[in-house]
C-alpha cells in the first residue's frame, strides 16, 4: 500500500511548479501566499455556492493582476489554495495522472487566475479536463 502523500509533500510539488514558471510569470507568482489545507473551508464553499468540499481542488483568493490599482490596493495578500483531499480524490478518477502532474496543473491553473486569466481563457488553451 502506498503512503497517503502528506500536505508537506502537496505544497513541495506546487513550489516545483512555481518555480518552474517562466521568468515573467514567476516574478509575480513570487507575491502571492500558497497554502495547503486538507479541505476547504465553509465560508471559501459558501462564497463559491458550493455543498461538497471534495469538489473544490484549488482556489485563487485575490485580486487578479490585470484588476489590481494602487489607488485601491488589496487588503490582504493574494492566495492560491490546494486542498489535499480533493486532489487526491482527483488523482483516483485520472488513470496514468501522476500525483506531481495533477498538483502542478492545479497549482499552474489557479496561478493562472492571478496573472488575470479566466476559466474559459484556461481552457482555451488547457485542455486537461476533457
Amino acid at each position: 500500500m502506498k503512503p497517503i502523500p502528506t500536505l508537506a509533500r502537496i505544497e513541495e510539488i506546487a513550489l516545483a511548479a512555481i518555480a518552474a514558471l517562466p521568468a515573467p510569470f514567476a516574478a509575480a507568482a513570487r507575491q502571492v501566499v500558497l497554502q495547503v489545507e486538507d479541505l476547504p473551508d465553509a465560508r471559501m464553499l459558501a462564497d463559491l455556492g458550493m455543498d461538497d468540499p471534495m469538489e473544490l481542488t484549488g482556489l485563487y483568493d485575490g485580486v487578479p493582476m490585470t484588476e489590481k490599482s494602487t489607488a485601491f490596493p488589496a487588503p490582504y495578500a493574494d492566495t492560491v489554495w490546494l486542498f489535499r483531499r480533493p486532489i487526491l480524490a482527483e488523482l483516483e478518477t485520472r488513470e496514468g495522472v501522476t500525483l506531481e502532474e495533477l498538483v502542478a496543473h492545479v497549482t499552474v491553473h489557479e496561478f493562472a487566475h492571478h496573472f488575470g486569466w479566466s476559466d474559459d481563457d484556461i481552457a482555451s488553451i488547457d485542455r486537461w479536463w476533457e
